[in-house]
């Protein structure tokens, strides 16, 4: 994998890229053109090849894209050659929604750890996952050595959780609550916001003719 910083929304791209690429593997699909993926994904033909690009000539002009050499090449480079062990904090409703959600069964993502302060689940197994009191959270994080989390809980306690998942040596934190966590630089946080998605959709719908990002 070429070892450079690619742009934000590039990122956001690679694992439609790849989603979309171990369908056409799984479907028999030998090679694939910027067009034929541009029509299917809903990303311009010239979006994808420059995005692309910055990993170096990963087709061929004249011949296109080799979907199996094409889909290992981002499964690598999205980690998905490997298994990567999740917590997730707090085992509330959209808690309990995550946990049944099998990551594992088309990626190579497991929750394999979850937090709670509610004891009437510690101690339990929930959809195959050992849920742990939020007091044993940095112990069994850096035991287990997970780097990426998912926090599920009240905004009243994110920032004060985000900063013991720091302690903890987590890289990772995908944030499910409202508020906007502040942590070190060497932390990446990506905020899902479900409200605000919803509205963002309701407000297009009223003032955009095309539904279509």
């Amino acid at each position: 994998m070429v070892e450079k910083k690619i742009p934000n929304a590039t990122a956001r791209r690679l694992p439609i890229y790849y989603r979309y690429l171990r369908f056409l593997y799984d479907s028999g699909k030998v090679r694939v053109s910027s067009t034929e993926l541009s029509e299917a994904i809903k990303v311009d033909s010239a979006t994808i090849r420059r995005d692309f690009s910055y990993f170096g000539a990963l087709g061929k002009r004249g011949y296109g894209y080799d979907v199996e050499d094409l889909m290992n090449f981002f499964s690598k480079t999205l980690k998905q050659d490997q298994l990567t062990n999740v917590a997730l904090i707090g085992v509330g409703n959209l808690g309990r929604a995550l946990l049944n959600y099998n990551f594992h069964q088309s990626n190579n993502m497991r929750i394999s750890a979850a937090f709670d302060i509610n004891e009437e689940i510690v101690g339990t197994i929930l959809s195959g996952v050992p849920i742990y009191h939020m007091d044993d959270m940095i112990e069994q994080l850096k035991i287990q050595q997970i780097e990426v989390v998912i926090i599920t809980i009240p905004s009243t306690v994110a920032q004060a959780t985000a900063d013991r998942l720091v302690e903890a040596n987590v890289r990772g934190i995908l944030n499910f609550t409202p508020f906007r966590i502040s942590v070190p630089d060497t932390v990446r946080v990506q905020n899902v916001d479900l409200t605000n998605e919803l509205q963002t959709l309701i407000y297009f719908l009223d003032h955009y003719e095309s539904t279509k990002e």
